[in-house]
């Protein structure tokens, strides 16, 4: 076990690699708890594919970390229950989110979980690590295209005034 060994599993995590991979899952539970929800909400039906997409990708990542926490003794942070499918139909109006609310909610994880990312590879002393945070940051930055061309296909978009 060492700093400059070539075996990345055996070397220890530091502490900042600890918080990154213990916070970045923490926040994935919340956010596949939530997209569950705003699933319920979504009319859409490409808003409720990509909602779909990201819990499966989010599903997939907590796994990933989950298996690195575990290897390195690391107690797992709590899981919200699944959330149960309800019809968008039977939710009142006035307690309904709405698309263009559900698509700008994503839009701002996305930005948030971008910027995680690049200071989890930033602090990472692990390549393995870093590889890791780096293809979650592919995966962001592709869930985040496929959000705007969403957002301007459906006229959600709302743009800060432009300069000219």
């Amino acid at each position: 076990m060492g700093i400059l060994s070539d075996n990345q599993q055996k070397e220890p995590l530091h502490y900042g690699e600890v918080f990154s991979l213990w916070s970045y899952l923490s926040a994935a539970k919340g956010y596949d708890a939530s997209y569950q929800t705003m699933y319920n909400h979504a009319g859409d039906k490409d808003l409720k594919r990509i909602l779909e997409e990201l819990v499966q990708g989010i599903k997939q990542e907590s796994e990933e970390i989950e298996e690195v926490l575990k290897i390195n003794g690391v107690v797992l942070p709590p899981s919200p229950p699944e959330r149960s499918i309800a019809n968008s139909e039977d939710i009142p109006a006035g307690a309904k989110l709405n698309d263009p609310e559900i698509s700008a909610a994503i839009t701002m994880n996305i930005a948030q979980g971008l910027v995680a990312c690049s200071q989890a590879i930033g602090q990472s002393t692990r390549e393995d690590i870093a590889m890791l945070f780096g293809k979650f940051h592919m995966n962001k930055t592709q869930a985040g295209s496929k959000i705007l061309r969403l957002n301007k296909e459906k006229g959600w978009l709302v743009v800060p005034p432009l300069h000219k």
